[in-house]
């Protein structure tokens, strides 16, 4: 049976150093992407090295999900893995000063986006049965809070909980589901939370020794060849020089 995975968020980041590994596996693909010009492209490449079909869209588009998941093509409609890469943060201020707009992008990308893909494409990942698996996007924000995580520590809470409850709704049909929750990465996802900030960018990673793309897919490829009686049902990983603050106290001044 031919392995095929579909990749939410492939023109960067993890999603597209996902779609490499698998691609480098020989794994068929189905890739989305926001921007058409750098999907294009990476298909073209990767198409070399295996079957791939592109569908440029917004996860956040229902009725675009709909209707490119409603007529995929048939050699790619069975999946043994689906990756809800796709997500961002917004800005990193403090909730009261933050644009309800970018609040909003942050529900309907991490939250809205990945419950339209995972349940489109559950008929497809079921009929493949046993050894099927969703792997969704978490992170630390979902576990840990900190200052600047407001809405996008939230929507990756949200991420932790349906995960589990997926793996409730789907017992006895072979599809597992893990949860795959990330510390500090160094991607183009932080670029875009800083506003293309590129100082800023630089001054979170340097020294640290972050985590990179390619782990993360190499981290993502592993989950996806478990043996099929295993879930893996949450993992976290932070490079080894994250750890964590102390408990944040105030200390008005006594009048």
């Amino acid at each position: 049976m031919t392995s095929t995975v579909f990749i939410t968020g492939a023109t960067s980041g993890f999603g597209e150093a996902c779609a490499r590994r698998f691609a480098e596996a020989g794994w068929s693909l189905v890739l989305t992407g926001r921007r058409e010009e750098r999907l294009s492209a990476l298909c073209e490449e990767l198409s070399k090295q295996t079957s791939v079909h592109g569908m440029a869209l917004d996860v956040r588009d229902r009725q675009a999900m709909e209707a490119a998941i409603a007529t995929l093509p048939p050699e790619f409609a069975k999946l043994r893995g689906l990756v809800n890469n796709a997500g961002l943060a917004l800005g990193a201020d403090p909730a009261p000063k933050c644009d309800l707009d970018d609040w909003d992008t942050m529900v309907d990308t991490n939250i809205k986006g990945l419950m339209y893909s995972t349940r489109l494409l559950l008929p497809h990942l079921i009929a493949y049965g046993k050894g099927a698996t969703i792997v969704n996007l978490g992170s630390v924000a979902g576990n840990y809070p900190y200052p600047g995580s407001h809405v996008y520590g939230a929507s990756k809470a949200f991420v932790g909980q349906f995960s589990l409850n997926l793996r409730c709704d789907l017992q006895g049909t072979g599809v597992r589901v893990t949860n795959l929750e990330p510390g500090l990465c160094e991607s183009e996802f932080s670029l875009v939370r800083f506003g293309g900030d590129q100082a800023r960018y630089d001054a979170t990673y340097a020294g640290a020794d972050p985590i990179q793309p390619q782990d993360i897919a190499e981290t993502i490829f592993w989950i996806l060849n478990q043996p099929a009686h295993i879930n893996v049902n949450s993992l976290e990983i932070m490079p080894v020089t994250q750890s964590w603050a102390g408990f944040a106290v105030e200390r008005p001044n006594k009048a």
